[in-house]
């Protein structure tokens, strides 16, 4: 399987949308969700240090979450059940695209990943119930360096009047009040 599509590339870092390798038989599905070789032939070079999942009931919204330096992480995320709207936003400041987001529909059907490399936010939005967001990270979770930027505050339409969220990543900061170490 080949790469489909290549969002953005700037300082040799790129956000890309992957089909994951997915075999059908009468058996049902197989879909392989990291393999080294093939990754690195898309320009990948990723470690994975941690991995988890997340279950989620129709219009949750989590996020938009990152990890500060020197823990920051690059993440594969794919959606094995249910769909999802994935979405990364450019915090590095010294990029041409600072503040400029990025989304992608990934769902159990269609066995797209998202790839969200280091000084990106990652947030998505639950478009069935029982979502699961199943997440692929190049570092170890450390709690006195996460942290988040507002969903509502990156300029993205989440098309979501009342989402279900957590206290916390709702009252993260704006991103106009954010001051990105990256």
């Amino acid at each position: 399987m080949k790469k489909i599509t290549k969002l953005h590339q700037n300082y040799s870092t790129l956000i890309q949308t992957l089909k994951l390798p997915a075999f059908n038989d009468a058996r049902g599905l197989f879909v392989k969700s990291f393999n080294d070789s093939l990754f690195k032939s898309w320009g990948i070079d990723f470690v994975v240090k941690e991995s988890y999942f997340s279950i989620s009931k129709k219009d949750v919204i989590r996020g938009m979450h990152f990890q500060l330096p020197p823990h920051q992480h690059a993440k594969i995320v794919f959606c094995p059940q249910g769909t999802i709207l994935d979405v990364a936003i450019d915090l590095r400041k010294s990029s041409a695209t600072f503040g400029q987001c990025y989304s992608e529909i990934l769902s159990a059907e269609n066995n797209k990943a998202f790839y969200i490399p280091e000084g990106f936010a990652h947030g998505f939005k639950a478009l069935t119930e029982n979502a699961m967001t199943y997440y692929l990270v190049s570092s170890e979770y450390d709690h006195a360096h996460d942290t988040g930027i507002s969903f509502d505050s990156i300029y993205f339409n989440w098309e979501s009047e009342h989402p279900i969220m957590s206290d916390r990543d709702r009252n993260f900061p704006a991103l106009k009040d954010f001051v990105s170490p990256f």
